[in-house]
């Protein structure tokens, strides 16, 4: 028979031989070890969010309190992890350490590096999870934050501080237009807006492609103002889940600083899908498409986390781009829905027209931004006008005229004007325009400058008008970069150079 005595030298046998900490005062038992989720028992002063060490150096997370048990994802494989392992509290919420030192780099949700490099060691610690600022620090979206790519910025403006989602089917080109406005927030000269730093945070994703991106940022010289937070599709659940955190993380550290930051989540879908099988593991109660009931939660409070400060809180911006991916165009799906109802609108891709070689292939009738003319300077706006609505009409008209029917000439002008508005808003990848070669283009097509121009033409046109205009009125150029309102003494003078123009060009 054992004594109480026997059973109280083994106990304090076994604490210490767990070293990993002489101050933890909690240690609890591994009782269940399966897809990177661990059931402990005995963690009776554990928190949600809490970093915990197993004995062969494994790090987790404290993901669920239950009364019997803890449960804790896994930062590793966890294949070494046995039933009876010891697990001990570090007493350190999960945060990364985050400075400028990070700009430039490739780094792991952790902050580990991936790119070869040394670890980052010295900064400030933020952590994963915070509450956003609330409505009193905030002030409203009025700053564009351009994409170079002339759809966006002239129908669906996105302003710094705003949450814009873009949607669509899996490769309709979403990752193109979230790295076409990385490469242009790269600082023009006598520009003076304040610089974007970026944030680009990739996740589920295949290694080869989240190369292929890191590679164009550096050959665009984008790498000198982006950091890339890595949890790739061969990564522990875990990490895929605190990818997006770790990403807002360090955009806080900045936004404090006064900065104004970009940060793009590629793809919020791989989130919920991560988190979905760590919550089946956890046998969590299953609602819609098996998603926890939390899911809406989970997002929610990620993306309010994108803010525009007001100058009593140093004036800066968090400027967030989700990325979801629909199954045949389904945006009625539970995830997008969701994410749909969190952010201040939506530019959603569409296969019909990427299919007809339109890039790219933005709806125009149902993408919207709610943050709207706020997010533009006065030339854009004044050129822009009624060209969403143009273009909106013209796709419904083009549906209709497809059948045949006999069409009045007025509805015949309105097909002709759309063709060259969509024509003029093709734009290849990689390639993000100024605003003032955006106005430009747009102001050419608005006011029926091209309607003497082939169709075909168009693209060359505009493509060599630039070149001419910039070569020979570089004055204008410059009156359109002031972002103000177009005055008619400009307008005279641009008809007389688009007259010139269409001379050498005919």
């Amino acid at each position: 028979m054992i004594s109480n005595e026997d059973i109280i030298k083994d106990l304090e046998k076994s604490l210490t031989d767990f070293s990993y900490d002489s101050k933890a005062k909690n240690v609890g038992y591994v009782e269940k070890n399966g897809d990177g989720v661990v059931l402990s028992s005995g963690l009776s002063q554990a928190l949600v969010g809490e970093q915990v060490v197993f004995a062969d150096g494994t790090h987790g997370m404290v993901l669920g309190l239950d009364e019997d048990n803890v449960s804790i994802v896994l930062f590793g494989s966890g294949e070494n992890i046995r039933e009876g392992d010891k697990v001990q509290t570090t007493g350190k919420i999960l945060s990364i350490t985050a400075s400028e030192k990070l700009i430039g780099r490739v780094i792991s949700p952790l902050g580990n590096p991936l790119d070869g490099k040394t670890q980052v060691k010295t900064g400030r610690n933020m952590p994963l999870e915070k509450i956003a600022p609330g409505v009193i620090d905030r002030e409203p979206v009025s700053t564009p934050l351009k994409t170079g790519i002339k759809i966006i910025d002239a129908i669906v403006p996105i302003g710094r501080g705003q949450r814009e989602l873009i949607i669509g089917d899996r490769g309709l080109g979403k990752t193109a237009i979230v790295i076409d406005t990385i490469i242009n927030q790269k600082p023009r000269k006598n520009s003076k807006s304040k610089p974007v730093i970026c944030i680009y945070v990739a996740i589920g994703q295949k290694q080869s492609t989240v190369a292929q991106v890191i590679a164009k940022l550096k050959d665009t010289e984008a790498m000198d103002y982006t950091i890339v937070v890595c949890a790739g599709a061969s990564d522990p659940v875990a990490l895929q889940y605190l990818a997006p955190y770790a990403g807002v993380a360090i955009a806080e550290y900045f936004l404090e600083k006064g900065e104004d930051v970009l940060i793009v989540y590629d793809d919020l879908s791989k989130h919920a899908w991560a988190y979905r099988q760590i919550s089946l593991v956890l046998r969590r109660p299953a609602g819609r498409e098996a998603y926890p009931g939390d899911i809406f939660y989970l997002h929610s409070r990620l993306l309010e986390r994108a803010v525009k400060l007001n100058k009593k809180n140093g004036g800066g911006s968090i400027t967030a781009l989700p990325i979801v991916e629909t199954q045949a165009s389904d945006i009625s799906a539970y995830i997008p829905t969701n994410i749909i109802s969190i952010t201040d609108g939506q530019i959603y891709l569409q296969s019909d027209l990427f299919n007809t070689g339109i890039r790219p292939a933005i709806n125009a009738g149902s993408s919207v931004s709610r943050v709207g003319g706020a997010a533009q300077t006065s030339a854009i706006k004044s050129v822009s006008g009624k060209m969403r609505l143009d273009l909106a009409q013209y796709r419904e008209l083009a549906v209709f005229a497809q059948f045949g029917s006999e069409l009045d000439q007025a509805t015949l002008a309105q097909l002709e004007r759309g063709q060259r508005i969509t024509e003029i808003l093709k734009q290849p990848q990689y390639d993000p325009l100024p605003e003032s070669l955006q106005i430009l283009s747009i102001w050419t097509v608005t006011t029926g400058q091209l309607n003497d121009i082939p169709i075909e033409k168009l693209g060359k046109f505009e493509h060599e008008f630039h070149k001419f205009i910039q070569r020979q009125y570089p004055e204008i150029i410059k009156l359109l970069e002031t972002g103000e309102k177009i005055k008619e003494d400009t307008i005279k003078i641009l008809e007389k150079v688009v007259t010139e123009f269409k001379k050498m060009f005919s």
